[in-house]
């Protein structure tokens, strides 16, 4: 997972943000080309930015950098990076040293797949 700092430089041609109501079938012609997409996340209890990562990535392919903004917490990036996510910019108040901790608390995966690991736990120990 990268930090981005809040005030990183933005290239609109290859950058591009959307909001946590867009409609995905509309503006998926428009992500061609690009190279980061930013969701925002209003309010860390409002989750429709995990969905709109996790359909970028499985239903469109999306293999750019999809980075969260806005009202994001430290412990919130588990979940970010199962749904796809590879960036983001914290919360003010947040500490990178908590994020990253934070991103080891499930070092052996999660019982379900996911963006990152499409097997199941079960699945995954079959094949060990």
């Amino acid at each position: 997972m990268r930090f981005a700092p809040a005030d990183e430089a933005w290239d609109a041609a290859r950058h591009v943000a959307l909001g946590h109501d867009v409609d995905l079938e509309s503006v998926a012609p428009q992500l061609a080309g690009r190279t980061v997409v930013a969701l925002a996340f209003p309010s860390w209890t409002d989750g429709r930015s995990y969905s709109i990562a996790h359909v970028l990535r499985t239903r469109f392919g999306f293999s750019g950098e999809i980075r969260a903004t806005g009202d994001v917490l430290a412990d919130m990036l588990p979940l970010l990076a199962r749904c796809g996510f590879d960036a983001v910019v914290l919360r003010a108040d947040q500490s990178v040293e908590t994020a990253r901790r934070a991103l080891g608390y499930f070092p052996d995966g999660h019982y379900q797949g996911d963006v990152l690991e499409l097997r199941s736990h079960r699945e995954r120990e079959a094949v060990a």
